[in-house]
């Protein structure tokens, strides 16, 4: 398919996990690609395994110079389109165990990155006539859990800058959602040492009683990429195989 063909997009942390899948799925779709990340000899490997139409660039999200070089590394593929702020980092600690530190650690990827990366492409978005931002937030951006106050409160935080977003760009045909993933299975999930069929465990009470998978969040991400979604800004997308609905009762009637 070419349904992203002509478009760029950067996609952050996509060495590899939900942010591979993603640069994977963009490519398939027709798009050009920088990716950005801190682990540079997978994220090159990456780049040198799909071929001349991806990039590689080291981007740290939290600092606003890397951000420039990434943005203007993505003129050797054409005019930027798309930003998919995937890049984040888990932190699972009680409020009283989570120390400032700490706290400024999370914030810094996964809250000041996903405002640097929309201040950033701005410019370039603006100028080539529009484009979309997709901010990856998460079901904990919708609820929460307990030893998640550090990471759930970045996730909602995105939720918040998105809609801000949205309303401050929109006159330039430029749109922002976010996309809230559940239990993906990748890395941060646990997929280096369980297998996926301990990892569905998790989910049995679930609408969908299995782990997600990371191109299944990625298509969503390429359809809020695509023309397809032209109408659509501000707004939270959910993947998350029914988790924000609710959980099934055994103690009551089922199907």
């Amino acid at each position: 398919m070419t349904r992203l063909a002509g478009k760029v997009a950067i996609v952050t942390g996509g060495a590899r996990g939900m942010g591979e899948a993603t640069v994977r799925f963009l490519l398939e779709e027709g798009a050009r690609i920088l990716i950005g990340d801190v682990l540079d000899e997978p994220g090159q490997a990456l780049a040198n395994e799909l071929g001349e139409d991806v990039i590689y660039t080291h981007l740290d999200v939290s600092q606003k110079s890397d951000w420039e070089a990434a943005v203007k590394k993505t003129e050797q593929l054409g005019p930027l389109t798309v930003l998919v702020n995937n890049a984040a980092i888990l932190f699972q600690k009680t409020i009283m165990d989570t120390s400032e530190d700490d706290f400024l650690k999370i914030v810094s990827v996964n809250q000041l990155g996903v405002f640097l990366g929309m201040q950033s492409v701005f410019p370039n978005l603006k100028v080539n006539g529009g484009g979309s931002i997709i901010n990856v937030s998460s079901v904990d951006g919708l609820q929460s859990k307990n030893s998640l106050v550090a990471y759930s409160s970045t996730k909602w935080a995105v939720r918040g800058m998105t809609k801000a977003a949205a309303l401050e760009m929109g006159k330039f045909n430029i749109r922002v959602n976010s996309v809230h993933p559940g239990g993906i299975y990748t890395a941060m999930h646990g997929a280096e040492f369980m297998t996926q069929e301990d990892a569905n465990q998790f989910y049995q009470h679930h609408a969908i009683p299995r782990v997600g998978m990371p191109r299944e969040v990625a298509a969503l991400t390429a359809f809020l990429a695509s023309d397809e979604a032209t109408y659509s800004t501000g707004a939270e997308f959910i993947a998350d195989g029914g988790w924000s609905a609710g959980l099934v009762n055994d103690a009551l009637p089922q199907l």
